[in-house]
C-alpha cells in the first residue's frame, strides 16, 4: 500500500477558509500548503486512551504510534464528514459523539495542517484497518512515560500536551 500522491485536498487559511486546491504530494513536499485535517482521540470508559500504530509504508511518520484516527479533509467535505468518514475507515466505529476539544495550526519540516481535534468516549469494538498497523488502548501514565522517546508522532506528543489530557 502507498498514500495517494495525487489525491486533492482543500488548501485554507488559518480560520479554515478554503483559498485552492493541491494534491497530496503537493502538500507534503515542504511546500506549507496549510490544508485541513481532523483528529479524534477514542478514550474508553477507564480512561484509558487508543492509539493507533502508523504503517511503515506511510509518507509521514511511518512505525509510530498517532492520535486514534487522523485524516485529511476531502476537497468539498464539511470537518464533520470528514471526521466521520475518517473513524469509520480508520477503526469501524460509526456510533459515536465527538466533543470539539481545539483547533490549531500544527507545522513539520515537510508540512502545515489546519488540526481540528475532537474526542470521545468509546466502549464498543474497535477495528483497525489495513490502512493502520493495529492499535490499543493506553493507561495515560504509560504515555506519559514514553513521551520524549521516540515511540510517538511529533504531533501527537505536542497535541497531547496542549489538551493536558
Amino acid at each position: 500500500m502507498t498514500d495517494n500522491h495525487q489525491e486533492m485536498f482543500p488548501v485554507v487559511d488559518e480560520e479554515g477558509n478554503i483559498t485552492g486546491a493541491a494534491t497530496r504530494g503537493e502538500c507534503h513536499n515542504g511546500s506549507k500548503l496549510l490544508h485541513p485535517v481532523v483528529h479524534l482521540h477514542v478514550f474508553n470508559s477507564r480512561g484509558e486512551l487508543f492509539l493507533q500504530k502508523r504503517p511503515e509504508w506511510k509518507d509521514i511518520q511511518p512505525g509510530k504510534w498517532d492520535t486514534a484516527v487522523g485524516g485529511h479533509i476531502d476537497l468539498g467535505e464539511s470537518v464533520d464528514i470528514a471526521l466521520r468518514r475518517e473513524v469509520r475507515e480508520e477503526l469501524g466505529i460509526t456510533d459515536f459523539t465527538p466533543q470539539p476539544l481545539t483547533h490549531y495550526v500544527f507545522e513539520s519540516a515537510r508540512e502545515r495542517e489546519l488540526v481540528f481535534c475532537f474526542k470521545t468516549v468509546y466502549d464498543g469494538k474497535v477495528c483497525p484497518s489495513e490502512e493502520l498497523d493495529g492499535g490499543r488502548f493506553w493507561p495515560l501514565d504509560e504515555i506519559r512515560r514514553h513521551l520524549g522517546q521516540g515511540v510517538f508522532t511529533p504531533n501527537f506528543e505536542s497535541e497531547f500536551a496542549r489538551l493536558k489530557f
